[in-house]
């Protein structure tokens, strides 16, 4: 395709849940649309993800509502199936997407309505754009990492299984739920492996028979519109790994993972690391306990018959390396030829040129509108409430974004009916 596309109504950058989300709601208010992808749909769950990734959530809980995944609720999919889910999905409405479309560009128009969007497939016309990218564009290698060609480096973006990094120790900066399940991995291949533990919460996988997923379901959470105070930035640690199972930092010391506190800096062969590994477990154990109570609570204000299940609050010994934190080492003397830093991710809306974005270059918005009039975000953590990014939370911010564009198209044909102007909200 080369030629020009003209009077595209809304025109959705991006063909992983969040485009395929978008294209459903947009399909039902009848809102002609086109979704451009790069590469193929959810390809990010296929290629951007190490290969025994499973989803985090279980197959009941992370699902758009139109459909079952064929498995039992349960479970854990895997990656693969989620991206065959989307695909699936997609074809289910026909929804209109184009793969192999590279955006490069968008600016407003002068003098007239829309935007000009230029991509590898030539240039469109488009009233609205629907930026449904999500939030992980770029992998963030901190400034820290050593320039040494000695030290074999790859963002957990890029690691894929334990057969392709060298031979010899492993140090895994992170741990969120990437770096957590990739430093389990290894450690069970037979790596050495040190894993450098920041502040995290670590909720239960399940407790007194019920998955997390549902907990923050029943206890409200999901739909928080805030995150609390001093916890923007704080990673999670979950794994569906094995058929699920809580992330416990101990246990993975004693399994044989070595745990020091947030790496500091790299000098003269050496890694230094902060003195906060005592209290990053600590605070970790603290918002563990805290989802157990509140739980807890729940069942007693409701009279629900759930098992008591005494043993989650047991923790095992603290091994010693959280006794005695290292506080540096010797990648050399520790036999240590890989890094892997588990630091997530920066969004680029460089392609993006339009009036929208605050002095970091964050997307300002509400709900996903733009204060830009045309430009939306879907996909973003906390678009507007705690599950803004999972596959359900996203489907729910879709429909609202469709259901905005659909009020701002009915003014655009605003009509009278014998002199009396309808109401913009309510024109079909």
């Amino acid at each position: 395709m080369t030629d020009a596309i003209t009077d595209i109504d809304t025109l959705v950058v991006g063909a992983g849940q969040a485009g395929i989300a978008m294209s459903e709601h947009l399909s039902a208010l009848n809102i002609p649309h086109l979704v451009v992808e790069k590469n193929r749909i959810a390809e990010a769950w296929r290629s951007g993800r190490w290969d025994s990734l499973v989803a985090n959530g279980p197959a009941w809980h992370d699902r758009f509502p139109g459909m079952r995944f064929d498995a039992d609720p349960d479970s854990f999919i895997p990656k693969e199936g989620v991206a065959d889910y989307f695909a699936r999905y997609a074809e289910k409405f026909n929804a209109p997407v184009r793969t192999g479309v590279t955006v490069q560009r968008v600016t407003r128009n002068a003098g007239r309505a829309g935007f000009t969007v230029e991509t590898s497939a030539g240039a469109f016309q488009a009233q609205r754009v629907v930026a449904a990218s999500g939030p992980f564009h770029r992998p963030l290698i901190p400034a820290i990492a050593p320039t040494s060609d000695v030290i074999h480096q790859l963002h957990s973006a890029d690691y894929k299984n334990p057969q392709q990094l060298p031979e010899g120790a492993v140090l895994v900066v992170g741990a969120g739920s990437s770096g957590v399940q990739i430093a389990d991995e290894l450690q069970r291949a037979g790596r050495q492996v040190w894993l450098s533990v920041g502040p995290h919460d670590r909720p239960p996988r399940a407790y007194r028979g019920r998955d997390y997923c549902w907990w923050l379901g029943v206890l409200g959470l999901w739909d928080a519109a805030t995150k609390e105070p001093h916890k923007e930035h704080v990673t999670i640690a979950v794994s569906g790994a094995r058929g699920g199972e809580t992330i416990d930092f101990r246990r993975l010391a004693h399994q044989g993972i070595r745990l020091t506190g947030v790496t500091r800096q790299f000098k003269d062969g050496n890694v230094q690391f902060a003195d906060d590994l005592q209290e990053n477990i600590r605070l970790g154990d603290e918002n563990y306990l805290s989802v157990l109570a509140a739980a807890d609570e729940w069942i007693a204000n409701n009279g629900a018959d759930l098992p008591e299940e005494p043993e989650a609050r047991r923790f095992a010994a603290d091994p010693e390396c959280l006794l005695n934190p290292v506080r540096e080492l010797n990648l050399a003397d520790e036999g240590i030829h890989t890094i892997i830093w588990a630091t997530g991710y920066a969004t680029d809306y460089s392609w993006l040129g339009v009036n929208c974005f605050d002095e970091q270059q964050r997307p300002v918005h509400h709900r996903g509108v733009a204060k830009e009039p045309g430009i939306y975000f879907l996909g973003l953590p906390w678009l507007s409430r705690r599950g803004s990014t999972f596959i359900w939370g996203v489907w729910h911010d879709a429909k609202y974004i469709a259901d905005q564009i659909a009020i701002q198209r009915n003014y655009a044909a605003y009509k009278t009916n014998d002199g009396i102007p309808l109401n913009a909200h309510q024109l079909g």
